[in-house]
């Protein structure tokens, strides 16, 4: 049978779950993911997973944060005066705000407090720092 190796397009299915057993995103609803082996474009955890498996085949795999979404790093953690923010703009603990980057792009961010004087994002991913427990099926070598 043949194994999947670095430099394979593959199509799979996963399921990514917390250790608490919390499903945190899933292919199923949406349909396959498909990618190259060894490109980067999907978490490590993931593309070291499918390295041997067989059309067909599944397993489950502890993925650490280091092969994951990565440690929670503070200096992504920023607190800034909350008069710098427009008054117009709604504040609520957990939303998603889109913020600019100093090259004129983008960055995603989530509102993680607000106080009298001072408002605190998080530009981590909001799985970093956190293990997971992968699903993944192999669903064909391209």
């Amino acid at each position: 049978m043949t194994q999947a190796k670095p430099g394979d397009s593959v199509k799979v299915h996963y399921t990514a779950e917390l250790e608490d057993g919390r499903k945190v995103v899933s292919s199923i609803e949406q349909g396959p993911l498909e990618f190259t082996i060894g490109e980067g474009k999907v978490i490590q955890g993931l593309e070291q997973a499918v390295v041997g498996m067989g059309p067909g085949e599944s397993k489950t795999e502890e993925i650490p944060a280091d092969q994951a979404f990565g440690p929670h790093r503070e200096e992504l953690v920023v607190q800034i005066d909350r008069h710098q923010i427009r008054e117009d703009v709604p504040l609520e603990i957990g939303k998603q705000y889109m913020v600019p980057k100093a090259d004129g792009g983008t960055r995603q961010v989530v509102l993680t407090d607000i106080s009298a004087s001072k408002v605190t994002f998080d530009a981590n991913h909001p799985l970093a720092g956190l293990d997971l427990i992968l699903h993944v099926q192999l669903l064909e070598i391209a």
